[in-house]
């Protein structure tokens, strides 16, 4: 309750992942009700309502009208300034998620707004509040590691999977991953080490996440007293959060994900022992900190996001005692500064960069996933004959190909897949999600072929050839002798087949539909694609395991192989003979080679293969589900799927030569030969 007995009463606008904390910070404040909750998504915002039992508001105004007196404003950090500068007018306290604002002239409407409506503004300098973080400030001021001369900030980790439709910040703004993380690095180095006076940073892509413009960033920061270095990677695993502050007495590391610190400490003991000594001490001190906090975790005593939960409570406890709030708002403008220096100049950079891949008017072909296995490989071919072609890739490629067009952007995203069809005459769609969770596969595979197939239709695309896959076919019932093609049912339990399988059935059965309300379009099932830098022996072979070969089953299973040039001699066929109502094609090598057989050739200097029966392999599939069902995951060796993936199959691909002419002009055997067993050999034709 504030100094004058107003009681505190909360509205959240914005309802994304962090409002969570941000409630839970308010309900277990006495002296705080919460209001309401307010998002431009009201979906999202009626979802909160019935999570919390509270009310979801139309807007800002209809907060403020409900009672609320206190705004926690957690939307992007573009529109920070205007809902807080709003809420402001209105005559509410603001709490802002960090960064305070998406530049300095917004940062300083805030502070403007602030001032003439006597109200109090901060921004969510969480970490600051964080309990290891607090402890280890502690231990800076009771000058356990002497004069701070040095501070170096590590944080690696990962945005949730893209599920398709308006594109989240992180996938819109080059600068966004900077300006997300990148403040807590700058809040805490200069808590420790004072005003930045100056900094250098650079940043790149690695391909950790191929949806950001760049995944990895660096920086030396100069301050009034040392300097702070930070590293940002959404490459590194597993993901890491660590603050290392070094000083004239010792050093002192703090594990935030692990929830520890470490000491080493400078001694009058001769250096070898002295290192000996720090060595047991660092190393005992986690022994202790981790499990018992660990402990407190699982009790509840610790929270996700605690120092979120920290830094609520203060806020409102200062408000309470007319105090003013932790970070200032110069404080947090100043901080604002260099943020966006750096954001900007990323920015700057990707844009010049994009800028430099221009789309003509038309295009004889779009290939969809152009930079994956097979979409490279179909765009070679095709640079390669005498047609205009288009690529549609997630990022700018840093090697191009000449007289190739870049089309850069999302497949779930309907705006860049459009943009990308319009002009095409014929569109290769090769493009789905590899790997990930649901989510993943979702956005890229599903969304993004109905955006492909929506695009087709409004452009009028000449041909759609569509890369489906042999797993949606239904596995665990082919073994009835009879061989899989084209009429085999499809896969009536994809979902525990897995997400790529769920996916890639949908995206088929879309494709279908599509055909049947007149999109002249072609669907190639190919078999287990090798080449191109795709391994011949992958998990439907065998896996690798401390240097020997592990079989699932006895290793008499047939693979389904195809060279991948094979294939792309297929999609060029499709073309050829343009059109098509729908029809299904598998893309199977006329070569019927076992798992063994297939590593006999190409591993055949290789030690014997571990066997793991059928019944063995498929019992451990069956236990490994009772703990994953607990905590709501899907087993990768569930039984289901291991019955499907050791299925004995025979194949069927007389259509393909039907209706295209194909048979395999490289083939399985001359394929392994180019390949070897461990990778590409760079002079294959």
């Amino acid at each position: 309750m504030s100094g004058d007995g107003t009681r505190f009463r909360a509205g959240i606008v914005g309802a994304g992942l962090i409002s969570e904390h941000h409630f839970a910070a308010i309900e277990s404040l006495p002296d705080v009700d919460l209001v309401g909750v307010f998002d431009l998504v009201p979906e999202r915002a009626d979802a909160r309502a019935v999570e919390w039992g509270t009310p979801a508001h139309t807007s800002l105004e209809a907060l403020v009208e409900a009672g609320a007196n206190v705004i926690h404003v957690l939307t992007p950090p573009t529109t920070h300034a205007d809902v807080a500068v709003a809420a402001l007018e209105l005559g509410c306290h603001v709490l802002v998620e960090k960064p305070l604002a998406a530049s300095v002239e917004d940062g300083r409407r805030i502070a403007a707004a602030a001032e003439s409506s006597g109200r109090v503004a901060t921004v969510s300098h969480s970490l600051l509040y964080d309990p290891q973080v607090m402890a280890a400030l502690e231990e800076v001021e009771a000058g356990r590691v002497g004069e701070v001369v040095g501070v170096d900030v590590f944080r690696s980790q990962h945005y949730p999977p893209y599920e398709g439709g308006p594109l989240p910040p992180h996938l819109r703004e080059a600068g966004y991953p900077w300006r997300d993380v990148g403040i807590h690095c700058l809040y805490l180095i200069r808590e420790l080490l004072g005003e930045i006076e100056d900094m250098d940073a650079r940043w790149l892509s690695l391909g950790g996440d191929p949806n950001l413009a760049y995944d990895e960033w660096r920086g030396l920061v100069r301050c009034e007293r040392g300097l702070g270095q930070f590293q940002l990677s959404w490459n590194s695993r597993p993901p890491e959060s660590q603050l290392v502050i070094h000083g004239s007495r010792g050093m002192l590391r703090v594990d935030l994900f692990a929830m520890y610190r470490a000491r080493r400490a400078a001694t009058p003991l001769p250096k070898a022992a002295e290192r000996a000594v720090n060595a047991y001490a660092e190393s005992l001190r986690p022994l202790v900190e981790v499990p018992v906090n660990a402990m407190r975790f699982l009790r509840g005593r610790i929270q996700p996001y605690q120092g979120v939960r920290n830094l609520v409570a203060d806020f409102y406890e200062r408000l309470g005692r007319g105090e003013a709030p932790r970070t200032s708002l110069d404080d947090a403008i100043g901080l604002v500064d260099w943020l966006e220096r750096v954001a900007r100049a990323a920015e700057d950079e990707h844009a010049e960069r994009v800028s430099e891949f221009a789309l003509g008017d038309e295009v004889d072909f779009l290939v969809t996933g152009a930079s994956g296995s097979l979409g490279s490989a179909v765009l070679r071919r095709l640079a390669e004959d005498s047609v205009t072609v288009r690529a549609f890739v997630r990022r700018a490629p840093e090697r191009p190909i000449e007289g190739v067009e870049y089309a850069i952007g999302n497949l779930g995203d309907p705006v860049a897949v459009d943009r990308a069809v319009a002009g095409a005459k014929v569109v290769i769609h090769a493009g789905a999600a590899m790997r990930g969770p649901w989510e993943e596969h979702h956005g890229a595979t599903v969304v993004g072929t109905r955006n492909v197939i929506e695009a087709c239709n409004r452009h009028g695309v000449r041909q759609l050839v569509h890369i489906s896959s042999l797993s949606v076919i239904n596995w665990a019932g082919a073994g009835t002798g009879r061989p899989i093609d084209e009429t085999t049912p499809l896969e009536p339990r994809a979902e525990e087949r897995g997400s790529y399988t769920r996916a890639k059935l949908q995206a088929e059965l879309d494709v279908s539909a599509a055909a049947s309300d007149g999109l002249e379009c072609v669907i190639l099932r190919p078999g287990v694609i090798f080449g191109g830098g795709i391994p011949l022996i992958g998990p439907g072979v065998a896996r690798r395991a401390g240097g020997r070969w592990v079989l699932l089953g006895n290793g008499d299973l047939t693979v389904p192989l195809v060279y991948i040039d094979d294939v792309v001699d297929a999609i060029m066929a499709a073309v050829e003979r343009g059109g098509g109502s729908g029809e299904v094609i598998q893309l199977i090598d006329e070569a019927r080679l076992t798992q063994r057989e297939i590593l006999s050739i190409a591993d055949p200097g290789g030690r014997r293969p571990v066997r793991i029966p059928k019944l063995a392999a498929e019992a451990v599939g069956g236990l490994s589900e009772i703990p994953l069902r607990k905590l709501g995951r899907q087993s990768p060796i569930g039984r289901y799927r291991l019955r499907s993936a050791l299925a004995q199959a025979s194949f069927n691909s007389d259509r393909a030569r039907e209706l295209l002419g194909w048979t395999p002009r490289v083939g399985v055997i001359e394929g392994i030969r180019r390949v070897g067993s461990q990778g590409e050999n760079p002079d294959a034709g």
